[in-house]
């Protein structure tokens, strides 16, 4: 999914002033300007109106600050809003967000068509409303199918019918006496401040229509901040000069009760009905030329199923998503015939305010974690970005909290859907960068002499051949449950591979164990010798105080290594590393694992780490329903009775329910009963004693003397940390 599969637009024509402001700004002035500003200044007043466009005006510069920074940083191609998104936090929150978004914007084509549709009916009342809401759609969609100019040029016609309407406003006369109300109708009359606000903010929120046309600009850097600033001011500008009028024209009471009390204020009242056409629809012409265009994009970056590909394919010299634009009608279309889109208006309000909201987080984060990459022409402090943010949340919730929380919702399982499909992106992101901090502040605060509570197994598993110990990586997996951390390394011979392969051969493991759904860290290395190059390992792996406290490995079966091996684990242990070795054997039900037998002589060293790795089993979901057995030899009854009371106190204090079996030897050496008391078992862990000399001697008697026994664990412990105190 590589930038240059975006649309190739090969005669990008369009200006700032045809691109971003003219479509910004007409949605902008829309129907909210003409049907119920009268109604705000009516409720709150004049300076409470002024404080309302301003607050909102507010939060929509602080979101085109943010927008300004992501657009003069790095070329911005076709998608808008999502493809800036999607180059910063990664392809699955730019997919969350870009989804819901051109939903949005599909589904507001609707809503402006049926809008426009009912003024025609309330001054025609014998038309079909449903018959003029598909007519008006077909007209529109074929006008953006074939000329993204065309489109363009219409808006200007519109735009110059909103001036006339507005001119005609200012030089109209007042219908009553009336003075300026300073802060609206009788409290008890009006309507709350917020839920005033909250009606009016929709009105600022037009700035994306511009946004989305960032594949069809001339030069984007230049032209989206630009016009999008330009948009801003004309329409702050126009807010703050209308309550003026409004509120010298009529009383409070008029404005609130009459909602086309502009056209009788004005000097032409059809002008303003003009006015309204025109809104509804150039706000519905600026979504259908947005939406496809969206669309086009993210089924470029392979968002979209694979099946809808042909929906990203662009024609003629403007690049047309024609496709997208007759999918996109074609929805439009059947949203118009079913008419009423009131439930779903406030969802779609939501998905545009996250869009801001997660704009301006974005560019508050690249500020934050200020990537070499991040060097953009527009320079703004992070902390305006997260203003921006805290004001659009804070906006959703008082819009409508049942409609923040259901399009919370949506985003989340669209993004938990993508995050599933593992979907590949060429582009770097800004989540690297991000993660790296946190890990640094992390790192930092890493207490050297960390209370045993906290203790987990950091293990790292010396693999080889994952076909071959492919065991190995399961038991790691299993014990630290998506919460631990395990390092799967192979040590390759300097002769064999050359280093230019290492890369590409960690690559292949990681995208591997991805696929088996294993998510552990990769580390592939070149060495002289095999087992040197382990001991080499295990003395530089690591981070600060974030170095493996556990290795696992599996064992050696060449005579010739024996002592190789032998010096390899005796490092291990003087280096306070606790080891773990496997035997070998390749199984296909090891999550299949029911009974675990440990051989236990006390809760020091061995015992306490073989009774934490027994409880990481027990506890995991890895394995289902697995039964942990607890077996100590003693050599008397009366040590029996003492160890049996030992044991009970000693998993009641645990809160585990482990069994326990005291076994009395009577006279029969410990290889003999382990035979026969393990021998149903489906893994037996043993302790290892601390190497000596001739700990290569020992461990092939070892070996020798559990031959009987097929899958079985050695555990030495060697870290110096009590044990017992991380089960209690």
């Amino acid at each position: 999914m590589a930038d240059n599969n975006q649309t190739k637009n090969s005669n990008p024509k369009l200006t700032t002033f045809g691109g971003v402001f003219t479509p910004s700004l007409l949605t902008i002035l829309g129907v909210i300007m003409y049907l119920r500003f009268g109604w705000v200044v009516g409720n709150v007043g004049l300076a409470g109106t002024l404080i309302i466009v301003t607050l909102s005006t507010s939060i929509t510069f602080l979101t085109a600050l943010s927008i300004a920074a992501i657009a003069t940083n790095a070329p911005i191609k076709s998608g808008g809003a999502y493809y800036m998104i999607s180059r910063s936090l990664g392809i699955e929150i730019g997919g969350a967000i870009g989804i819901p978004l051109y939903l949005a914007q599909a589904f507001s084509i609707a809503l402006y068509v049926i809008g426009f549709s009912e003024s025609i009916v309330s001054i025609f009342p014998g038309l079909d409303i449903k018959l003029i809401g598909i007519v008006t759609t077909l007209i529109l969609g074929i006008l953006a199918l074939f000329s993204t100019k065309a489109a363009i040029r219409a808006q200007f016609f519109i735009l110059g019918v909103i001036a006339v309407s507005l001119l005609s406003l200012v030089f109209g006369s007042p219908i009553e006496n009336s003075q300026i109300e300073i802060w609206g109708v009788p409290a008890e009359k009006s309507v709350d401040f917020w839920k005033v606000f909250a009606v009016f903010f929709p009105a600022v929120t037009g700035i994306m229509a511009g946004v989305n046309m960032s594949g069809d600009l001339k030069d984007p850097a230049r032209s989206i901040p630009k016009g999008t600033f330009l948009a801003v001011a004309v329409g702050y500008i126009i807010y703050m000069t209308l309550p003026l009028v409004l509120a010298s024209r009529a009383d409070a009471k008029t404005l609130v009760e009459n909602p086309l009390i502009m056209q009788q204020i004005a000097f032409w009242g059809g002008a303003i009905l003009l006015g309204i056409w025109g809104a509804t629809l150039s706000s519905a012409v600026g979504s259908l030329l947005g939406a496809p265009r969206v669309l086009q994009a993210l089924t470029n970056d392979k968002v979209i199923p694979r099946p809808l590909s042909f929906l990203g394919k662009g024609s003629g010299k403007e690049q047309i998503p024609r496709a997208a634009t007759i999918f996109t009608i074609i929805l439009t279309l059947v949203l118009v015939y079913l008419g009423n889109l009131n439930t779903i208006a406030p969802i779609l309000t939501m998905f545009f305010l996250t869009t801001y909201g997660i704009l301006n987080i974005t560019a508050a984060i690249e500020k934050l974690v200020e990537s070499p990459s991040f060097r953009p022409k527009f320079k703004v402090h992070w902390f305006f970005s997260l203003l921006g943010t805290v004001g659009c949340v804070a906006v959703m919730f008082l819009i409508n909290p049942l409609a923040t929380i259901l399009a919370i919702v949506f985003i989340i399982i669209v993004y938990i859907w993508l995050s599933r499909r593992n979907l590949k992106a060429t582009w770097g992101d800004v989540r690297s960068g991000m993660l790296l901090q946190i890990i640094r502040y992390a790192l930092l605060r890493l207490e050297k002499d960390a209370s045993p509570k906290s203790w987990r197994p950091n293990i790292l598993v010396l693999s080889g051949s994952l076909s071959k110990r492919w065991h190995l990586i399961e038991f790691a997996n299993g014990i630290t449950q998506e919460k631990g951390l395990f390092t799967i390394t192979t040590i390759l011979s300097e002769k064999e591979t050359p280093q230019e392969k290492v890369t590409n051969f960690e690559k292949q493991l990681t995208d591997y164990l991805n696929n088996k759904k294993i998510r552990a860290l990769v580390r592939v290395t070149r060495a002289e010798k095999i087992f040197q190059g382990a001991i080499q390992m295990v003395n530089s792996y690591g981070l600060g105080l974030l170095v493996p406290n556990t290795i696992l490995l599996g064992e050696s079966k060449v005579a010739d290594h024996k002592e190789e091996y032998a010096n390899m684990i005796r490092h291990f242990y003087k280096s306070k590393r606790n080891v773990v070795i496997m035997q070998d054997f390749i199984s296909d039900d090891f999550r299949n694992k029911k009974s675990v037998d440990i051989w236990w002589g006390g809760l020091k060293g061995n015992g306490g780490l073989m009774m934490i790795l027994g409880y990481l089993m027990y506890n995991s979901p890895y394995w289902r329903d697995i039964q942990i057995n607890i077996k100590m030899l003693v050599k008397t009854e009366e040590a029996a009775v003492i160890a049996r009371k030992n044991l009970t106190q000693l998993l009641s204090g645990m809160r585990v329910n482990f069994n326990t079996k005291v076994i009395v030897s009577k006279k029969q050496s410990f290889w003999e009963i382990l035979k026969i008391e393990s021998a149903s078992s489906d893994l037996v862990m043993l302790g290892l004693k601390a190497p000596d000399d001739n700990f290569g001697d020992y461990f092939d008697r070892l070996k020798q003397n559990t031959k009987s026994i097929k899958k079985k664990i050695f555990v030495l412990a060697s870290q110096d940390i009590e044990f017992k105190d991380v089960l209690s």
